[in-house]
């Protein structure tokens, strides 16, 4: 059930302190000042993904060199740029195509490929025979029933509603529509970091859709969500982190930080743990989301 909120920091309102999506799954990031939302997530957040020959999903995780890829979404197709290559403009095709089937570790979708100009392009830079596939209309990939429903169960106090559960399906994201970080939770983290004498890194390694601010360190961790204006997010799952955010999005480069301190602070039994997966609850009509839109979070004491 919800509770009070407790004191935050004094010297950081309760806002978003930033914004990020990722057009293309496992390249680089965007920044935004304001969004677009709906339940599926940020506006053209993993709408495309890279796949193998195999077709199975490619990302840093193995091909570090993705991250040097900077997408740049248009009404009518994708920019993909990066060193050293020729910008590629991919238009928005195979909607009227059969789809491809596509798995993100155990939930199965549809792509659209996206033709043989982009597929050369990424497979000269990346070094490995590959393509690209956007969403397809047909796909209906839903966030996990478990994981929501038991939210649900578990918060019926909660103002907005998050029924119906179809309503939060979502494109080629991990595992759930947004991904929501606490920035005081990234500074404490630093401050571990340079104790041993490593450098800071910055919020985008760890790849959330929504930072927050004027939390104290790890208050995600006991919160149920929060609110800003008429939009709720429910907090449904933590996030075990993987080896990417070991991974320099300025070189393409991995190292053994930040991940050796963050599991040294943060190892649970779920995993090492940075961050939420989270759904959404919006009103019909078009929704926005801002950098500075003041939050109400409500913890889950």
């Amino acid at each position: 059930m919800g509770a009070s909120p407790s004191s935050p920091p004094t010297t950081m309102r309760l806002a978003i302190h930033s914004l990020y999506s990722y057009p293309v799954k496992s390249c680089a990031g965007i920044r935004h000042d304001r969004v677009r939302v709906s339940g599926s997530g940020l506006e053209h957040d993993r709408q495309w993904v890279i796949v193998d020959a195999q077709g199975i999903f490619m990302t840093q995780r193995q091909h570090p060199r993705m991250v040097l890829i900077q997408p740049d979404p248009q009404a009518n197709g994708l920019w993909l740029r990066a060193p050293g290559q020729s910008d590629c403009f991919v238009p928005i095709t195979g909607t009227e195509l059969s789809p491809v089937p596509v798995t993100i570790f155990s939930a199965d979708t549809l792509g659209a490929d996206q033709g043989d100009e982009a597929a050369r392009w990424l497979s000269g830079f990346l070094g490995i025979a590959c393509r690209l596939l956007r969403v397809h209309p047909q796909a209906h990939r839903l966030a996990s029933m478990r994981h929501v429903t038991h939210w649900i169960q578990t918060h019926p106090d909660w103002p907005q509603s998050f029924l119906p559960v179809d309503r939060h399906a979502f494109a080629f994201a991990d595992g759930f529509p947004f991904l929501v970080a606490n920035q005081h939770s990234l500074e404490q983290l630093n401050g571990q970091l340079q104790e041993d004498g490593h450098t800071p890194v910055d919020m985008i390694r760890f790849r959330p859709n929504i930072v927050l601010q004027g939390l104290e360190p790890y208050d995600e961790d006991h919160l149920a969500g929060f609110r800003t204006g008429d939009l709720g997010f429910a907090f449904v799952k933590p996030c075990a982190r993987c080896p990417i955010p070991n991974v320099d999005p300025l070189t393409g480069r991995t190292a053994p930080e930040p991940g050796r301190t963050l599991a040294r602070h943060r190892q649970f039994e779920q995993g090492v743990l940075f961050g939420v997966n989270a759904i959404a609850a919006l009103p019909d009509g078009e929704q926005w989301l801002s950098v500075g839109d003041t939050i109400e979070p409500e913890f889950d004491f």
